[in-house]
């Protein structure tokens, strides 16, 4: 019952998605760039670990990390993954809202910026972003080719 909400006029859930979208965007950027540069770090770590710690009493704690360390799981390497992560429209939208409103949204607009930029090429977070997308929605994502790196 509580997964659910009537927001009032016509237009104001589609408004209320689009924001929730926008703060994905964020935070999906941030688990990213913090497990890059846990992988990229000179100690050995399990990340799947890390991301079960985390999930267990921190204040980062989410179904996202959770995710995170389920991907991890099963690639601790993300090396079947291409770090190309698909902007769907809606982080978009919510740019150009906040622009039109006059509303700074710097971590939702770097978010926006960074999936466009994965385009690119291949980053440990793009990988993890991609995974996460695959986890939780079922997206596409961009496997490597046997044979190439």
């Amino acid at each position: 019952p509580d997964g659910y909400l009537y927001t009032g006029e016509a237009g104001s859930g589609h408004y209320v998605k689009m924001i929730h979208n926008g703060i994905e965007y964020g935070m999906m950027q941030a688990i990213g760039e913090g497990f890059e540069m846990l992988h990229k770090s000179r100690y050995e770590l399990d990340l799947k670990a890390v991301a079960n710690v985390w999930n267990h009493g921190s204040v980062i704690r989410s179904w996202l990390i959770e995710l995170a360390g389920n991907a991890l799981g099963k690639d601790p390497h993300l090396s079947g993954l291409r770090g190309i992560v698909n902007a769907s429209g809606e982080g978009q939208w919510t740019v150009e809202t906040a622009l039109r409103e006059g509303i700074s949204i710097p971590v939702i607009t770097l978010s926006l910026l960074m999936r466009y930029r994965s385009q690119e090429g291949d980053t440990f977070s793009g990988k993890l972003l991609a995974a996460l997308r695959r986890e939780f929605g079922g997206h596409q994502v961009q496997v490597k080719e046997e044979g190439k790196g």
